[in-house]
């Protein structure tokens, strides 16, 4: 298994950055290789609600179906993938900071066929790659008034 945990102070308050990180359609905006996340449920997010994502990495294009496993506003929110080539889990944390608030991110995931047999490589491009989206993360929403 692949486990990786990335935290990053973000000079905005936490409601305001948990409502932009739980809009799953934002990820392409900030993450790198994700090219669309579409809601696919009705109504308001919660427990259940889903969404699918189209990403690219190593060159593969990967779709992913993702349910909302956990969902505690303006706190966290974990995903879980229910369809996709690469089986992976997520959970974002927003936690209260004298400047702001603290995001701390953690991606789990089993790489199947050759990824596996990568995993060692893997678990320190997957390291460098969600730190690079948090810091883009982290830009994003400190450049807005």
């Amino acid at each position: 298994m692949i486990q990786v945990r990335v935290s990053i102070s973000i000079e905005r308050p936490p409601e305001e950055v948990f409502r932009y990180l739980s809009n799953f359609e934002n990820n392409p905006k900030w993450q790198s290789g994700m090219i669309d996340a579409t809601f696919t449920s009705r109504g308001d997010l919660r427990e259940g609600s889903t969404y699918d994502q189209v990403a690219t990495f190593l060159g593969k294009e990967i779709r992913t179906t993702f349910v909302v496993t956990l969902y505690k506003p303006y706190d966290r929110i974990q995903i879980k993938s229910v369809k996709s080539t690469f089986p992976i889990t997520v959970t974002r944390e927003v936690d209260l900071t004298d400047n702001g608030s603290l995001v701390t991110a953690i991606v789990e995931g089993e790489p199947g066929g050759l990824f596996n047999i990568l995993k060692p490589l893997l678990q320190k491009m997957v390291q460098r790659s969600v730190t690079k989206d948090y810091e883009n993360l982290k830009q994003i929403l400190e450049q807005k008034s």
